[in-house]
């Protein structure tokens, strides 16, 4: 490592790495999964990390019938109750101010018969940690924690505030980050620990969730053509999200000066995640529900990237008679991300690159992130400049077999230590 002086060494020596790792296998074990009282239990042991190193905590119960009043709020999965958790080190003495997020909710595992391990019992592979959230994010929330810990465990007096927000509801439309910036807690700028494959990420597309309904017309099976089906009715339109997808993708790409997204054929992709359709085998199904993402590029009215949709549905129903006389209805449900972005210059920006830069001996690299996450919240609705960098990759999130390694948490955590020491500033020795 260049350009250490003898406090930020001394930080970095005082990271723990076997503690890292088996607080993430702590949070693993827990199955924080969107609304159930697992995520609030996972919050309860980050407060108590927080707190046994010496930091300030608030715990919060968030108000959730205000919060989901709140014109920018979104879920996608019900909660009777959800907690807060913000843990602060250093006071106001000159210094700026900093904000490490991440979030403690996680998807579902899936069949846990394509697991090599339990997903719910972190495994340590050939330096790897195996688990359901080891990568997305608890892994990175944990490189938080164990840099504010560094710094706590050295001594060392900050000049300015570091804030560790740890939030629910992330994965479902962030809700836990708006929760906690309604709270106060905000400072001059913050980095999202999410998965960027220890890339400075200044940018995030933006991901809106959808709901498409398709009628047909039911039949007994064996006289299936006296009927309509709505599987049938829904290809067509299937085909033209596809066709969509694909003439967005190009335009988007040639309007972005910035090529944060160059490395992406497809950074701003329609999904659909969920199919539904029919009630019986032997009857013609009546109707389909499709449910989807729908990508939104960075500088996009996301009001006008949804009305193409609408509209590209619309103009494919028209060119079947059926659909013609049963429009396909949609809906926007659930999460909504919109895009958002931090200039390249800003002094969040630049610090964590250099202090990148000093940890791993390379020039920093700069990447957008194709998925939705909470810059948006932090930069757009907060007004605080914000980055996305965190270990590993999030191509092994939201899969079976999600894992991060070990090597990326220690190098996460040494470039949060460093750059909070930096930007916030602190007192010499």
């Amino acid at each position: 490592m260049q350009h250490l002086n003898h406090t930020e060494q001394r930080v970095l020596t005082a990271i723990d790495e076997a503690g890292l790792v088996e607080t993430l296998a702590r949070l693993v074990s827990i199955p924080s999964l969107d609304g159930t009282a697992a995520e609030n239990e996972a919050q309860e042991v980050v407060a108590d990390l927080l707190a046994a190193q010496g930091m300030i905590v608030d715990r919060w119960e968030i108000d959730l019938p205000a919060l989901y009043a709140h014109p920018v709020c979104s879920w996608e999965v019900p909660r009777e109750r959800g907690i807060g958790v913000v843990g602060i080190l250093g006071a106001d003495r000159g210094g700026r101010s900093l904000i490490l997020n991440g979030y403690v909710d996680v998807v579902p595992a899936g069949d846990p018969r394509y697991w090599r391990n339990d997903p719910w019992q972190a495994t340590v592979i050939d330096g790897r940690v195996y688990g359901r959230g080891a990568l997305d994010m608890k892994g990175g929330l944990c490189c938080a924690i164990f840099a504010a810990r560094a710094i706590a465990a050295a001594g060392v007096r900050l000049r300015g505030r570091l804030l560790i927000q740890s939030v629910i509801g992330e994965e479902d439309g962030g809700l836990g980050t708006l929760a906690t910036i309604l709270r106060g807690h905000t400072a001059d700028a913050a980095i999202v620990a999410e998965p960027t494959e220890l890339k400075i990420a200044p940018a995030q597309a933006g991901a809106h969730n959808f709901r498409l309904t398709v009628s047909g017309a039911a039949a007994h099976g064996c006289v299936r053509e006296e009927g309509v089906s709505a599987i049938d009715k829904f290809i067509p339109l299937h085909q033209a999200i596809l066709d969509l997808e694909r003439t967005r993708n190009e335009r988007l790409r040639m309007n972005d000066p910035s090529g944060l997204f160059a490395r992406y054929r497809t950074p701003n992709a329609i999904c659909i995640g969920i199919v539904r359709a029919g009630e019986w085998a032997s009857s013609e199904a009546e109707q389909l529900i499709a449910e989807g993402r729908y990508g939104i590029g960075v500088g996009e009215d996301p009001d006008m990237a949804r009305a193409e949709l609408v509209q590209t549905i619309m103009a494919a129903a028209t060119n079947d008679p059926w659909l013609r006389d049963h429009p396909p209805q949609l809906e926007w449900w659930g999460g909504r991300f919109d895009p958002a972005s931090t200039p390249l210059d800003a002094p969040i920006v630049q610090m964590l690159a250099t202090c990148d830069q000093t940890v791993r001996g390379t020039q920093a690299v700069f990447e957008g992130m194709p998925y939705g996450a909470d810059i948006r919240l932090l930069s757009s609705i907060a007004g605080i400049p914000t980055v996305l960098y965190g270990p590993g990759d999030v191509r092994d999130a939201h899969r079976p077999n999600e894992s991060v390694a070990i090597d990326d948490l220690l190098t996460a955590t040494r470039i949060f230590a460093l750059t909070a020491l930096r930007f916030c500033g602190y007192d010499e020795e």
